[in-house]
């Protein structure tokens, strides 16, 4: 039995193919199409799925969809309506893309893959609970799926037994705590549905108690963790814009503007938004707890890659365990939409707890080889895994920065270890270097440390036992200070790391490489950045890594049994059409 899952049209659309209850094959369309936070129809994504599990669109047996597109209409219609006519131009510009294709997706489905079967739509926060509650290790667990709006809901909860999962209560438009981050990621200057981690990550500059009563004047917070917004602050439910004249008085100034300085009343903005986000949250599962009665946590939606307030759940709640999916937002809904309909639709009680985060499209060393070779690439091909593995943990240990490309490509906004930039940690200018030389990004940013699990314990002081989400670099923690001056290219400015684990039996080539690294410099630690350049999805295919690192100052790419030194090579194939596809 195969079921197709689809997101699409907000942000982050992809495709999840699931056969026999167990996900096969998963990829966002960004990655194929080169766009970033790609929003159109994942015919690239769909056409991926159905390639790798050599199947037709005749072979299968369900298609679902990550949300209601008729209820989420409605609530458009009836927001506008309210606000009207000061919400005149903000419903012409919604409601024509309506009118133009978000309402037809079930003629899209069924024209573009020639398919006459059944197509289900499910509720979006229904399709993220799913999403994280399915492939969890725990048989019962309390959910908690908080995003900017998806038909109605910002906000749900709930418990997931067995195979089925029950929203016990919803929070809806337009309180919603996504939409709050939203909205003060705009005032700080920053994209929507785009930069909100770089909120996360300028948030420790600042001082939260500077700004703190005046977030309470947004926000209405009560002791179970409901809440509701202050809308004269807000202008995101009737224009274009989502912070208002009134909320710029309340914070001193204006919007800031794009690429504009960042000063300290920013960082002091940003520092109270974290705090605010992290009371309310700790509130909302600590009343979930009292509801449920389970140890068991998992949670879901774009709220759910806060990593900073992650990694304080469990020593600030009564939950022991927590598991968050790699995509947690709507990316992943393509996952929860295809697994709620095996479970909950079609009745099927065969769970497959599995690791989802290496489910991409993979390219064996012929592949690689071919495009080499058609492009006249030098190369130098490994003898074997252990040289491979020897040599790079060399090359990283002499401050070279490496492109490391293995295996199926991650699912999510990660790099988790097979499309990855990876560096020495040691090297105090190495956070400048990776700035100047590949990411061209702000420089208040942090990068992660990835560490294999074992070693965690040593380095981080992270929950113990430790949470399966550090895998997926979705929790922060502190570094115990006896390492900050030892591995200063990944220690944030309040002494914390973004940390991601990694076990053998996940990834064993990334787990050896690291382990090696640790034979040469005494700190099994390696950054882990993604492999891509700001403003670009990480790439997906042979070329997309090539290409990024003639474009960049990476200096080897390892891909497949091969290793491509830049220097060696042309710099004018970087970005030519001559460059052959691979």
């Amino acid at each position: 039995m195969y079921i197709l899952g689809i997101s699409c049209h907000y942000h982050d659309s992809s495709a999840c193919l699931v056969e026999d209850g167990r996900i096969i094959a998963v990829a966002e369309e960004e990655r194929f199409t080169r766009k970033k936070h790609d929003s159109s129809y994942p015919i690239n994504a769909i056409n991926f799925c159905l390639h790798y599990a050599k199947i037709s669109p005749k072979d299968l047996s369900n298609i679902c969809f990550y949300e209601k597109p008729l209820l989420k209409l409605n609530r458009i219609l009836c927001q506008h309506m309210q606000m009207a006519p000061l919400s005149f131009r903000s419903f012409c510009s919604s409601f024509n893309s309506w009118l133009g294709y978000k309402l037809w997706i079930k003629n899209k489905i069924k024209s573009s893959l020639n398919y006459n079967g059944d197509i289900f739509f499910i509720e979006h926060h229904q399709s993220h609970a799913a999403s994280s509650f399915f492939p969890s290790p725990f048989k019962e667990a309390a959910f908690l799926t908080v995003d900017g709006v998806g038909e109605w809901a910002t906000t749900a909860y709930g418990i997931g037994k067995d195979d089925n999962i029950q929203i016990l209560k919803e929070i809806d438009f337009p309180h919603s705590l996504g939409l709050l981050y939203s909205t003060i990621t705009a005032y700080l200057g920053f994209t929507v549905n785009n930069s909100e981690y770089k909120v996360m990550g300028l948030s420790p500059y600042g001082n939260p108690e500077i700004y703190y009563e005046k977030f309470r004047k947004l926000v209405d917070i009560k002791e179970d963790g409901s809440f509701r917004l202050n809308m004269k602050y807000f202008d995101f439910h009737y224009k274009m814009r989502m912070p208002s004249k009134k909320m710029c008085e309340l914070f001193g100034g204006p919007i800031r503007e794009k690429e504009g300085e960042l000063t300290q009343r920013h960082k002091d903005i940003a520092a109270a938004l974290q705090r605010i986000y992290e009371e309310i949250l700790f509130k909302m599962l600590n009343h979930l707890y009292k509801e449920t009665k389970t140890y068991n946590l998992v949670i879901a939606g774009g709220c759910a890659l806060n990593s900073v307030a992650n990694g304080k759940i469990l020593s600030n709640t009564p939950f022991k365990d927590i598991y968050i999916q790699p995509a947690a937002g709507d990316g992943g809904n393509s996952v929860g939409a295809a697994l709620f309909c095996y479970h909950q639709i079609l009745n099927k009680n065969k769970r497959n707890i599995q690791n989802i985060a290496y489910l991409g499209p993979d390219f064996d060393d012929n592949h690689i080889k071919n495009f080499l070779e058609s492009n006249s690439i030098s190369y130098y091909k490994f003898n074997d895994r252990k040289e491979l593995i020897r040599k790079t943990a060399e090359l990283i240990y002499n401050n070279n920065v490496v492109g490391w490309f293995q295996g199926r490509m991650e699912f999510g906004p990660r790099a988790l270890g097979a499309r990855s930039i990876l560096s020495n940690p040691c090297n105090p200018n190495m956070q400048e270097i990776l700035n100047l030389k590949v990411k061209h990004r702000e420089k208040f940013r942090p990068f992660a440390p990835v560490v294999c699990e074992d070693d965690a314990l040593k380095y981080f002081e992270c929950d113990n036992p430790i949470p399966l989400p550090t895998d997926f670099m979705l929790m922060v923690y502190p570094i115990k200070k006896e390492y900050h001056k030892k591995i200063p290219a990944v220690t944030h400015v309040d002494g914390s790391g973004r940390l991601q684990t990694i076990r053998r039996y996940q990834n064993p080539d990334y787990y050896g490489l690291i382990k090696e690294f640790g034979r040469l410099s005494d700190i099994p630690i390696l950054i882990n950045t993604s492999f891509n350049i700001r403003g670009e999805p990480i790439v997906c295919t042979p070329k997309d890594a090539y290409k990024c690192m003639m474009g960049t100052g990476i200096d080897y790419l390892v891909i497949g049994d091969f290793l491509i030194k830049r220097e060696d090579n042309k710099k004018d194939m970087w970005d030519s059409e001559a460059l052959a596809n691979d």
